[in-house]
């Protein structure tokens, strides 16, 4: 017998219009969730259904995680991925087991409210502390294992009992709990015999409560013998557990991942305190690999990150052998080396491949391409012999001919059912006994081709205003730079660049290296120029008529404190609030149409409501009215799927201003600063009509290569190799914080 399992909600609001999570599974007597203590750390749901808010993101999906295998789970904005994990992540989906250890990326975060170890506050605790101390099921245990210590090493004989009973105590308040959700989620015979459970538990509980608050004086000495032993007995086991953890290597490991995620040694010992808002994402980062879990899911574990550090993270989740991963990332290069298969999530159900995107691109799209040939080519000679069999019914009905009837009726009907799938099952001929089973209409299955969701257009006025008289747009010669604050060496030293009209440019480099402050120093001082400085030493040239655009990695988070202020703001209204009286609003409309905002969504629905990758479309308008002569991109990619990546690739391309970018996203600057074709580096962006012969050169022209230049140690290098060479550097750069943790 199959039943539903019971609806689970959720109490925290989701960003889906401010609902709770729904979730919904199918559930056999023999559930998963049944079993204390599973053989196999295996996930396999069925019928999985997921909605927030009325709004249905998954609908009667499969979802099966192999033990020990590495999964990128992707799909465009607001599909519900995150949702997914977070529904993983806190427990809501019915039918995974209790005793699986799952951890999602941030959920260390709550503990920040929590007093730290030996009751150090917050302020005082280090970010090595902070990340050893993440890992609640071995803190628990070493809080467990002092107290008792200490009750044992102490002369009252009193003092081992009561330690035993609280943490018994301590200990049945969470069974107690568990064994409420367990109740509660069981119905027929297993529900009764979970009720009968929970009676016991609240009996023992009771039992336990009236214990710990027995008075000394009334403990008998054969009660006092035996809980003594008991106490021996429990402290035995709780180290037995620790080094089943290998617990006294914690420190060891967090120190290794937080070496490995970019921490620099004498920064690893400082306040958590300290942290800025991207550090701290790392150190969430650090919490979650530096603890064992039997699913690990993270949610974009590449913001935030330089090269280096990516390189490392990948080597490091390929290297988690009994550790199921779940990753959503925008990063392609990153998902594709850690990729062993791929969970799409289109449709609203979960499609499953083995392999990475850009694999599962190139064989979908040559397995269309392939059954679309076919298919027009049965189309051709279906209708060839249709006319022929008609021709010959036509005279034999005119000669009186019933035999010639007869023959050219059983050829149409040979027709209809010849006419289908002409490979097996295996790529070998199609015979009917072994490649279609069972009753059906015809005698061949129909040729089906792959849907391709509609991909991602992004357009936006690529030409910029006349500037009437040339020169470099700006230009930078001998320019340091140093806050007044520090007394330590600059941050930039000696720079000269220039950047001329329609140039492509990019930058690469560690966090911290000086991207930022080079952007910065180029915007200039002035009253349009967001976040600009003026150089320390040096001279810096800008065109007397060039606007400068600059997208940086705060531009979203400025739409969200504005959207904080005003919750009736829309896009379109905000839009046009920025633009003053500047722009009509079939203007705006347009232009925020042409970035994918279109219809209600920009008029109806508040701007605090939109999704990370809906204000990135946002603020890009906000810098096309009118499009800069120089447009600045630093990390826009962070809030975007692979498809509207590829929309945005395809768009820059076409821009005829000057491009600087600052990403760790190699694709992108690939593709929008090197010239390299989109259609090379990923299948998926070729569209179903397009010949795959004609395409490279078509996609070529106009995509001039562009420069990519390093910061380090405040110098400004130009690589020769692109962004191939950068990689280069970041790789063996990687295997030196791998080999320095070690050490």
């Amino acid at each position: 017998m199959v039943r539903k399992g019971k609806e689970t909600k959720m109490g925290d609001e989701e960003h889906y219009g401010g609902g709770h999570i729904t979730v919904t599974a199918q559930q056999s007597r023999y559930a998963l969730d049944a079993v204390d203590a599973p053989a196999s750390k295996e996930i396999l749901v069925k019928d999985l259904s997921i909605s927030v808010a009325n709004r249905e993101l998954l609908s009667h999906a499969n979802l099966h995680l192999v033990e020990g295998r590495h999964y990128v789970l992707v799909g465009r904005n607001g599909t519900g991925k995150s949702t997914l994990l977070k529904a993983i992540g806190d427990g809501l989906v019915p039918g995974i087991p209790w005793s699986t250890r799952i951890l999602l990326l941030g959920q260390t975060r709550d503990l920040d409210l929590e007093e730290g170890l030996d009751g150090l506050k917050l302020g005082e605790e280090t970010i090595l502390q902070h990340v050893i101390r993440s890992d609640r099921v071995r803190e628990q245990y070493t809080r467990e294992a002092r107290l008792m210590s200490d009750a044992m090493e102490k002369n009252d004989p009193l003092a081992p009992v009561r330690a035993y009973r609280q943490l018994s105590h301590e200990r049945l308040t969470l069974r107690l709990k568990e064994a409420h959700r367990i109740a509660e989620r069981r119905s027929g015979a297993r529900g009764k015999a979970a009720r009968k459970d929970l009676v016991k538990f609240e009996e023992q509980f009771e039992e336990s409560k009236v214990n710990v608050e027995q008075p000394e004086s009334e403990i008998d000495s054969s009660k006092l013998s035996e809980e003594t032993h008991a106490a021996a007995d429990m402290l035995t086991n709780i180290q037995s557990a620790l080094e089943l953890m290998d617990a006294s290597q914690a420190e060891a490991k967090a120190r290794t991942v937080l070496l490995g995620l970019g921490f620099k040694d004498d920064r690893i010992d400082k306040p958590m305190s300290e942290l800025s808002g991207g550090w701290r994402t790392r150190c969430d980062l650090a919490c979650a690999l530096s603890q064992y879990a039997d699913v690990l899911l993270l949610d974009e574990p590449t913001n935030f990150l330089d090269l280096p550090s990516i390189i490392w993270l990948q080597e490091y989740i390929r290297n988690l052998k009994n550790t199921s991963v779940l990753i959503t990332t925008h990063d392609r290069d990153f998902g594709d080396a850690v990729a062993e298969e791929l969970i799409l999530l289109r449709n609203q159900v979960l499609e499953k491949f083995r392999g990475n995107l850009s694999l599962w691109e190139r064989e979908r799209y040559k397995k269309s391409r392939y059954l679309t040939k076919m298919k027009e080519a049965q189309d051709k000679q279906k209708k060839h012999m249709e006319k022929t069999v008609q021709g010959n019914i036509k005279a034999a009905r005119e000669k009186g001919d019933d035999k010639k009837l007869k023959q050219a009726a059983s050829r149409k009907k040979k027709l209809d059912e010849r006419m289908g799938i002409e490979v097996g099952l295996k790529g070998g001929r199609f015979k009917l006994n072994r490649d279609l089973a069972g009753y059906h209409y015809t005698n061949r299955a129909e040729i089906e081709l792959p849907d391709f969701d509609p991909p991602v257009k992004l357009t936006f006025p690529r030409q910029p205003p006349d500037l009437r008289f040339p020169g470099a747009l700006v230009s930078l010669e001998k320019v340091s730079f140093a806050y007044s604050k520090r007394k330590t060496t600059p941050i930039l030293t000696d720079v000269d660049l220039t950047i001329h009209p329609g140039q492509r440019m990019g930058l690469a480099g560690l966090n911290g290296s000086g991207k930022t402050t080079l952007v910065s120093l180029i915007m200039g001082s002035g009253d349009d120029a967001v976040g600009g400085l003026t150089p320390t030493k040096g001279t810096i040239t800008r065109h007397a008529r060039a606007k400068f655009g600059r997208f940086s990695q705060q531009s979203v988070e400025e739409v969200t404190a504005i959207a904080n202020q005003d919750p009736n703001l829309t896009a379109l209204s905000h839009l046009m609030a920025f633009a003053r009286s500047e722009m009509l609003e079939k203007d705006a409309r347009g232009l925020l149409g042409s970035l994918g905002l279109a219809g209600p969504t920009v008029s109806d629905v508040p701007l605090a409501l939109l999704s990370g990758g809906q204000k990135v479309r946002l603020a890009l308008a906000k810098l096309l009215w009118p499009p800069p002569q120089l447009l600045i991109l630093d990390e826009v990619t962070t809030h975007l799927d692979a498809d509207t990546i590829l929309g945005l690739v395809n768009a820059l391309r076409e821009y005829d201003g000057a491009l600087l970018v600052v990403t760790h996203d190699r694709f992108f600057m690939r593709t929008v600063v090197e010239g390299e074709s989109p259609y090379k580096l990923a299948p998926g962006a070729q569209s179903e009509a397009e010949p795959e012969e004609e395409s490279s050169d078509e996609e070529e022209a106009g995509a001039a290569a562009g420069t990519v230049y390093r910061i380090v140690k405040g110098q400004l290098k130009k690589l020769d190799g692109g962004m191939e060479q950068y990689e280069e550097i970041a790789t063996r750069t990687a295997a030196k914080l791998g080999k320095k943790a070690t050490k």
